[in-house]
């Protein structure tokens, strides 16, 4: 069994540099993780100003400032904890700049922090697909994360 990964990203954005660059990081992803159990990683953007553009299937994971914290072992360990548990689909969920739905959190899985501060939402997108990558890589025991 593999599992998809996706990113929901609230607002548009696709040619800015924050979406090239997070692009980039899952497309290095899906090469590194096809071996390890991991079919696709993609980015989808929603219409931020419409509830239902943040409709998602599969593992709904939502991510807000007062969401857990997971070091990037532990996300890692995540990932593969529900790739191994034969979850088909993980959809990571990241508001615009309002944020999420109250809905969209309520329907959430977990939710998960990236830090504490506030990062505004094009941002939110490339660290994730890093961690995204990052992740990967320290399953398939890369040296990229250097401990």
């Amino acid at each position: 069994m593999s599992l998809s990964i996706e990113i929901l990203a609230g607002g548009r954005a696709k040619g800015a540099p924050e979406t090239v660059l997070a692009l980039a990081y899952l497309e290095r992803a899906r090469e590194a993780g096809r071996s390890l159990g991991f079919s696709t990683f993609g980015l989808r953007e929603a219409d931020e100003r419409k509830e239902s553009a943040f409709a998602f299937e599969g593992l709904g994971v939502a991510l807000d400032e007062h969401g857990k914290s997971l070091g990037s072992v532990a996300f890692a360990q995540t990932l593969a904890a529900w790739r191994d548990a034969g979850e088909p689909r993980v959809t990571f969920v990241i508001g615009g700049s309002d944020g999420l739905p109250d809905s969209v959190r309520t329907r959430a899985r977990t939710t998960i922090a990236l830090g504490v501060q506030t990062w505004p939402h094009l941002l939110v997108r490339t660290m994730l697909a890093e961690q995204l990558y990052r992740a990967v890589t320290i399953l398939a025991g890369h040296p990229y994360h250097r401990a």
